[in-house]
């Protein structure tokens, strides 16, 4: 069997490599040539441990190989972006893009999936599309949505470990769907149709994002209470009913604080809790960024100079490289806006360049600033000791007590 992944990114590529491990022939297709060059090169352009040395397999046994264009196969998976646009309005063209790019080679009996989480009746958009260009394919080929449920830096465990849900269009369509899943999805397959897999989706993301509004929600209330809410959320998760999440400075990447639009856009009458989340954790950013303003000019009115500020951490979660929608990135930026002469030194050590931040190494970081700003609870942050002789802003947690 031959499988073309259209998108080679967080997902996409180690969902290939995965498939290609277990046997599938695999094409990988993605618009940006250096991917492709370096994906062949057998390099590994994501963090995601034990991965590259996967793909340096597959490409030596013939499994695996990356293109700018699709190839004719057997099964097609759309596994690009989903963003949103304007007023929070979800964007599909990517994946519009990359299924009309396959529709010259579908043929019949060929199976057609979208992995990119989607708002709900994409699949059927994209049905309609395929039978409009292909009419000749109507109720001859198999077309599903079967979203991906793992967790950066746990990619290859999780991607064969974890359930999925797969939704067809028609029941016949889901099977087609399971049984290529089954060739290396240890998981239990659910079934359901393709409207409810996608709502499936967004449910678990919006779910996340509202639990992590509490906890953001707890530790503003926390602030002018004078509680430390590190310690408030050990206490209170003694219960044997209550499982309170950490609180941070927002919410950042690609599903959590995307995902949640998709369904308020549709349903904005509806979907009021899942709007407030939102709104809170999105609060939360501006927060910390007046937090850190106000660190700044009381230290130049008890210093009479100005101070070096270390933002730390750029990724929107720990340990990653992934800096989509992440809300340290975008209180460095606001930062940078009203530093009011400060000095500012970014650090984000799973980077190696920034296109607008110069970056400095962390540990040097930590050594010359007067204000520290814990963003993201990096492991090696997690080394530096508490000096009580700076001005510490934790936000993520790296100093509980």
């Amino acid at each position: 069997m031959k499988a073309c992944f259209m998108g080679l990114g967080y997902i996409g590529l180690p969902t290939s490599i995965i498939a290609a491990k277990h046997g599938i022939d695999v094409i990988g297709v993605d618009i940006n040539e250096k991917v492709v060059e370096v994906t062949n090169q057998g390099i590994l352009h994501i963090i995601e441990p034990g991965m590259e040395e996967m793909l340096q397999e597959v490409i030596a046994t013939g499994k695996f190989k990356a293109y700018t264009t699709p190839r004719e196969s057997d099964a097609y998976f759309m596994v690009v972006p989903t963003p949103f646009k304007g007023d929070h309005e979800p964007d599909v063209s990517y994946v519009e893009a990359a299924t009309r790019a396959v529709l010259p080679y579908l043929k019949e009996g060929d199976l057609y999936v979208i992995e990119s989480t989607s708002p709900i009746g994409t699949t059927e958009k994209m049905a309609d599309i395929i039978f409009t260009e292909r009419p000749e394919l109507k109720d001859k080929i198999y077309i599903a949505y079967c979203p991906e449920r793992v967790l950066p830096g746990n990619v290859i465990y999780e991607l064969v470990h974890n359930d999925r849900v797969i939704g067809g269009l028609t029941p016949e369509s889901t099977e087609k769907a399971i049984e290529f899943y089954s060739q290396f999805v240890q998981g239990e397959l659910h079934r359901t149709n393709c409207r409810t897999a996608e709502m499936c989706k967004l449910t678990e993301n919006s779910s996340r994002d509202v639990q992590i509004a509490f906890a953001n929600e707890l530790s503003l209330i926390c602030e002018k209470a004078g509680i430390n809410v590190w310690e408030l959320i050990t206490l209170a998760n003694k219960h044997p009913r209550v499982n309170i999440l950490q609180p941070g400075c927002g919410v950042g990447g690609h599903c959590i604080a995307v995902d949640p639009y998709f369904i308020t856009a549709d349903y904005p009458a509806e979907a009021r809790i899942i709007a407030t989340a939102r709104e809170i954790n999105n609060y939360k950013s501006m927060w910390c960024a007046e937090k850190v303003r106000s660190a700044i000019l009381e230290f130049e009115l008890k210093n009479n100079c100005k101070p070096v500020v270390a933002m730390m951490g750029l990724a929107f979660k720990p340990n990653i490289d992934d800096l989509r929608e992440s809300p340290s990135s975008h209180i460095v930026g606001k930062v940078m806006q009203i530093c009011n002469g400060a000095s500012i030194l970014v650090v984000e050590p799973n980077v190696k360049e920034h296109n607008v931040y110069k970056l400095t190494p962390y540990e040097n970081a930590f050594a010359k600033a007067d204000i520290v700003v814990m963003l993201t609870a990096h492991d090696q942050f997690k080394t530096l000791p508490y000096d009580k002789n700076k001005v510490i802003l934790d936000f993520c947690g790296i100093y509980k007590k």
